[in-house]
């Protein structure tokens, strides 16, 4: 991806600037005095244009309520002795154990050295400074914080970068686990707002991403095909059209650039593969406070998901190019069989939707889809006076059709490549019956594999709703009595319900691919 240049200004109205967040410092003593002294020493503090928010606990018990509900504290000045000799003590262990915070500054101040010697407790705690009460004057005081808050800052600073880096490493391995468009797309907008949220609560960002398919150069075309926030509900419409015209100047100009663009408080990204895809991926409602690491990430996280882009076009083109072939092949053997190409196409989408309502996970459905359509690939080696006979075959004839289930598992599996082992088991498998008898091998119940159960069920389905050159297309009623009539005998229980349960999703697909 080439370098980052910012974008054009939009025009805003004038704010108020908001003060910025004061700095939270924890006072834990049992002397009303302390708490006083403390604060007036400290008045009118500032540092980094921050001033400090006192909050004050008089036991170590309070002092740990108040540490497990504020995370957000920077300095906590500690007295060791409060209700017990080592309260203190016990308090800045519970800080780094229990609490498990190791950013806040813990000064452990103490008006009798001797229940606690400074050597003793420095080594044996996790603390930051150690001060008498009596050394501590108003200038030392503000020296300490000033350090202390030095160190909480830095240290801040680096976890909050440790964290983003986190972040995107995560979301980029959850891009790069996407397999298919519209998971990457939606996969992108989620992770997007994880690595700009810092963790925010209720942070959503309002973000689009378009597309244009194809060698086309006419991106102005580009179509909304994700969206999220403000842009909820713009999905399938143009992008120039869902854009305010002050961002569609920085659009225009982020086609002609190919380049990520950082404006105030939002981002755009543009990328172009000449062949195949433009794609417009626009961010808003980000933090206006980028940091130089901030911007750092983005460009990481933004140069990954241009590899994973990538990846996706080209797996996708892969598997394109697969399915392509595997629908030439079977329509080679359905004109061969005097059957349309269509067959085969409803087959794949009935096989499909049937294994997802089954339970099966997204890869294995896409990969079952991709080879259903191979199940009767085995008719390649039956002779034409059988497979096109018009009418019910004789014993013989019907032994010769039988062994296309065992030429097409020969014929494929031992391919290296998934889709056609798959079609190997589907081929095997997919004339076995429930009851045990089916052919070749007379298989029963689960141990029939499960591709070949469902691509039964829908193949089944498919022949007698369409004609074929051995009998005429049968009605819906006609169709469903056979499935239920034939519910564990020919085919799973379980299989027949989901079917039948959703008998208008299946219909959908076979109004969409007719004979």
């Amino acid at each position: 991806m080439d370098d980052f240049i910012f974008a054009e200004e939009i025009e805003v109205e004038d704010s108020t600037a908001i003060p910025l967040e004061r700095w939270k410092l924890l006072i834990v003593d049992d002397e009303e005095e302390i708490h006083t002294v403390t604060k007036l020493a400290l008045r009118g503090f500032e540092f980094q244009g921050r001033e400090i928010e006192f909050i004050s606990a008089y036991s170590g018990e309070q002092a740990k309520k108040i540490v497990d509900e504020r995370t957000d504290i920077a300095v906590i000045l500690l007295d060791v002795v409060m209700e017990t000799d080592d309260a203190g003590l016990i308090v800045a262990r519970y800080v780094r154990e229990q609490a498990n915070n190791q950013l806040v500054r813990i000064v452990l101040r103490t008006g009798q050295p001797g229940q606690a010697p400074e050597r003793e407790v420095i080594l044996a705690y996790d603390i930051n400074d150690y001060k008498s009460k009596t050394e501590l004057t108003s200038q030392r005081l503000f020296t300490t914080i000033v350090s202390a808050l030095r160190s909480f800052r830095d240290l801040s600073a680096i976890e909050s970068n440790r964290q983003g880096l986190e972040r995107v490493i995560s979301a980029s391995c959850d891009l790069f686990s996407s397999h298919n468009m519209h998971q990457f797309i939606d996969g992108l907008l989620t992770q997007l707002g994880a690595v700009f949220s810092r963790g925010d609560n209720g942070f959503q960002l309002n973000s689009l991403v378009a597309e244009l398919h194809g060698p086309n150069k006419q991106d102005h075309n580009l179509t909304v095909v994700a969206a999220q926030g403000d842009f909820a509900g713009s999905v399938g419409e143009m992008v120039h059209d869902v854009l305010p015209p002050a961002l569609n100047r920085i659009y225009l100009k982020t086609q002609s650039n190919n380049q990520l663009q950082f404006g105030e408080g939002y981002i755009f990204y543009y990328g172009r593969d000449p062949q195949q895809y433009s794609t417009l991926v626009f961010i808003s409602g980000i933090h206006d406070d980028i940091s130089e690491n901030d911007r750092h990430l983005i460009e990481i996280f933004s140069r990954n998901v241009q590899i994973a882009y990538d990846n996706i076009i080209l797996d996708q083109d892969i598997e394109d190019t697969q399915e392509e072939i595997v629908y030439r092949l079977g329509s080679a053997l359905e004109t061969r069989s005097k059957e349309t190409g269509n067959h085969l196409k409803r087959v794949a989408h009935f096989s499909a939707l049937l294994a997802e309502l089954y339970g099966l996970g997204q890869q294995e459905v896409r990969t079952l889809k991709l080879a259903a359509p191979l199940h009767d690939v085995g008719k390649i080696g039956i002779p034409d006076d059988v497979l096109n006979y018009p009418g019910k075959l004789d014993d013989e004839q019907w032994k010769i059709m039988q062994t296309h289930a065992q030429i097409g598992y020969d014929l494929l599996h031992d391919s290296r490549r998934l889709i056609l082992q798959v079609g190997a088991i589907i081929s095997l498998n997919h004339h076995e019956r429930w009851d045990g008898s089916g052919y070749p091998n007379k298989l029963a119940g689960e141990n029939i594999h499960l591709y070949g159960r469902i691509v039964s069920l829908v193949d089944v389905f498919d022949a007698l709703y369409n004609r074929r050159c051995y009998k005429p297309a049968f009605d819906l009623d006609f169709c469903l009595n056979f499935i239920k009539e034939n519910r564990g005998i020919a085919f799973e229980p379980k299989l027949v319900d989901l079917f039948l349960d959703n008998l208008e999703q299946f219909m959908i697909i076979m109004n969409k691919y007719p004979h």
